[in-house]
């Protein structure tokens, strides 16, 4: 829909006949057209453009006033509203302009009109001088129906509180929930869901949300819909359930799919598993699939490593892949049975337990095997007491790390407590222009701080997130970061010193020993022969040095710029720095356009502005063993190097190399124990990074940054899991 000034069209009512047939859509909304007399002067055109001064000089002339409307009913307050003139609105209504007067061919009044094109500062200030957001126009059709046309997140979000009721119908009985569903945008789906919505609610056709959404075939509203209870098996008043719709619209794959994820058959029966224990998984899904897919990694290594050490490498080679596959089959068997947020490996504990598993086997090996070999050998030359309490300081530091960053906040941003405290950071974000996705995340309902991301495996916002991790199956963030540079140092300091004792392990190899074997020299074989699961152990712990090697190598550059893994690979955010002043200089100059981001694309999305193609299996072990940052940090891209492909190359945060090291490493926080949420030190200054929305340069001249709470509101919402 071009913005050229003139009211657009926006699609009527889905199709209420029959769900057999595709969808018509009709062009019912058209609001009028600019009037074509000429031979006075054109009010109706000052305000489209937001010509203040030439609407002043017209009203003094008497002639006319803010209450003028056309034939059709259109007032200028409609013009303005239609083509964004904010600052023109608030003189028309200033002036005593009729704010809720209907007009034009749809009969809808300069609220819907400014509905109509997203622009939700208008339509803020609009209702905050009494604009009513459930008169309906010719067709039915709320400000919050005109709104879901579009599918914007936040204009929707907006309305929603100003006390609208969620379920609030049209003239033909459908909801904002079923118009969603059926224009295909998930995000909005999600939001009605959140808010309350009936997935039960039908319309006059008896049509629920679901037998919309198989309309347009849109699997993830589908998949939104079965996750939140619909019914699968609703019928309309001709009798067709969902399954029906989908056949007869073409949309069987999209309805299979969401099935699938959501734990149904083909015929949207839940897949029951007949394994023994099965009531057990069944009670709850997805706590029994963390405990066994964290476990289950534990015999997966064990079981790998002990056939292939027990067998020639001709037969122990295939046969312990075959047991890998086998115990990797049995987990995906499971999977078949997850809740929907769980479908993938990446998405459950499976990573953390292969880490866990490998610091179990290896402590099991070192205190049962290589300890008594070389500590409480009567032979002098192979006691190496020093080497061993090294590695056991340096094991127990790794466990210690691994186990706080896998179990502690990460530094979730506190959510809100209410409605009404949302509404007042709603109300705060539009006075200052910053009400996006930048500065909002809809999914928490909260302002997001200065370098918080919203994480959609955890589903919070996480302060000064740097990445979220599989192997601790975490986010790293303000909270644990210091704990997880720390987890990596000890545990290549852990891995080298193992490798080393090791070496004096195999030293004392008995002499007897044959050097007999298939492929390798005598003297491999000699240590083959002697102990081939801890030759294979060693191989497989020194294996974890490459990604925790480039994981060092990107972290210890990104501390010494006081950057994240995520400012590294996609830039600084500067969305607190920058102010639209200019726009607000005058109150006579017209301001369109100011709205950024999701006007830009009017569905919207519910993370931070950015977006990323997660798809591949090489880009996906790229991002879990670290490879994509290391290389982007290596070849001189990223931006923590400095690269010059990246936006925003300044960095406001770094005060130089020293100070970022020593903001990181001497923060007070304890580092055996937990820190305060947020809490941390920026340029030799406590701050909390839950609180902090300015820029640096903002903070130091307004004083702030110094870890108070700010502004106000924000609390933990009582028994939210963190």
């Amino acid at each position: 829909m071009a913005d050229n000034g003139k009211p657009g069209t926006a699609p009527a009512q889905p199709p209420s006949k029959s769900a057999t047939a595709a969808p018509q859509l009709n062009s019912a909304m058209e609001m009028g057209n600019i009037p074509g007399d000429n031979t006075k002067p054109d009010i109706m055109q000052l305000a489209r453009v937001g010509d203040i001064a030439a609407m002043e000089k017209l009203f003094e002339t008497g002639d006319y006033d803010a209450t003028y409307h056309d034939d059709e009913g259109i007032t200028p307050l409609h013009w303005a509203a239609i083509n964004n003139q904010y600052s023109m609105c608030k003189f028309l209504i200033d002036r005593g302009a009729e704010i809720n007067k209907k007009g034009g061919e749809s009969v809808a009044t300069p609220l819907q009109w400014a509905a109509q094109r997203c622009h939700y500062y208008t339509v803020h200030l609009l209702l905050h001088h009494g604009a009513d957001p459930l008169i309906t126009d010719n067709q039915g059709y709320n400000t919050l129906h005109i709104s879901t046309f579009n599918g914007n997140v936040f204009l929707i979000v907006l309305l929603l509180h100003q006390g609208i009721p969620v379920d609030v119908e049209d003239a033909y009985g459908h909801t904002g929930l079923m118009w969603s569903a059926y224009k295909g945008f998930p995000q909005c789906v999600d939001l009605f869901l959140r808010w309350g919505a009936s997935v039960h609610a039908k319309d006059e056709q008896g049509f629920t949300a679901l037998h919309w959404a198989l309309v347009k075939g849109s699997a993830a509203c589908i998949q939104k819909l079965l996750e939140y209870g619909s019914d699968r098996f609703a019928k309309t008043e001709t009798g067709k359930t969902p399954a029906i719709t989908a056949q007869e619209l073409n949309t069987m794959g999209a309805w299979q799919k969401a099935l699938k994820e959501c734990g149904y058959d083909e015929d949207a029966n839940p897949i029951v598993p007949t394994w023994p224990g099965a009531s057990y998984f069944l009670q709850d899904k997805k706590g029994f699939l963390n405990k066994f897919l964290y476990i289950w990694p534990f015999l997966l290594i064990w079981g790998m490593i002990t056939v292939m050490a027990g067998m020639p490498v001709f037969v122990g080679v295939p046969l312990s892949l075959v047991v890998g596959f086998s115990m990797q089959w049995v987990a995906g068997r499971f999977m078949e049975y997850a809740p929907a947020d769980m479908r993938s490996l990446q998405r459950t504990p499976w990573m953390s337990g292969i880490f866990g598993a490998s610091l179990f086997w290896v402590g099991v090996n070192w205190l049962f095997t290589i300890l008594p070999n070389t500590s409480l050998m009567a032979d002098a030359l192979h006691t190496h007491y020093l080497l061993n309490l090294a590695f056991m300081v340096f094991y127990g530091l790794t466990a210690y790390f691994y186990i706080v960053c896998m179990v502690y906040d990460p530094g979730f941003v506190p959510k809100l407590s209410g409605i009404a405290e949302q509404k007042a950071v709603i109300d705060e974000l539009i006075q200052l222009w910053k009400f996006d996705e930048a500065n909002f995340c809809v999914t928490c309902m909260i302002r997001t701080p200065l370098r918080s991301k919203h994480c959609r495996r955890c589903n919070r916002c996480v302060a000064k997130h740097d990445h979220h991790c599989p192997w601790v199956f975490n986010c790293i963030g303000a909270n644990n970061h210091r704990h997880f540079f720390l987890y990596l140092i000890n545990l290549t300091l852990g891995v080298l010193t193992y490798d080393w004792l090791v070496y004096y392990y195999f030293q004392t190899i008995n002499p007897s020993v044959s050097d007999k074997c298939n492929i390798l020299a005598p003297s491999l074989c000699k240590v083959v022969n002697t102990d081939a699961y801890t030759l294979l152990l060693s191989i497989w712990a020194t294996l974890q040095l490459t990604w925790v090697g480039m994981l060092l190598f990107v972290q210890f550059i990104q501390v010494s710029r006081n950057m994240t893994t995520y400012e590294n690979m996609f830039g600084v955010d500067h969305h607190s720095a920058s102010a639209l002043n200019s726009a607000f200089t005058s109150t006579g100059a017209p301001l369109a356009g100011v709205q950024p981001g999701p006007l830009d694309n009017p569905a919207g999305h519910h993370g931070h502005g950015h977006k990323h193609n997660h798809g591949g299996f090489l880009k996906s072990w790229s991002k879990l063993l670290g490879i994509d940052a290391f290389i982007e940090t290596a070849t001189g891209r990223g931006a923590a190097a400095g690269g010059k492909n990246k936006k925003n190359r300044r960095n406001p945060y770094s005060k130089g190399c020293m100070t970022n090291c020593k903001d990181f490493w001497c923060d007070p926080a304890p580092v055996f124990g937990k820190r305060e949420t947020g809490s941390g030190m920026l340029d030799g200054r406590p701050v909390n990074w839950t609180e902090i929305y300015e820029s640096p340069a903002l903070m130091d001249a307004e004083g702030g940054g110094r870890g108070g709470r700010r502004r106000g509101g924000y609390e933990v919402v009582a028994g939210e899991e963190v």
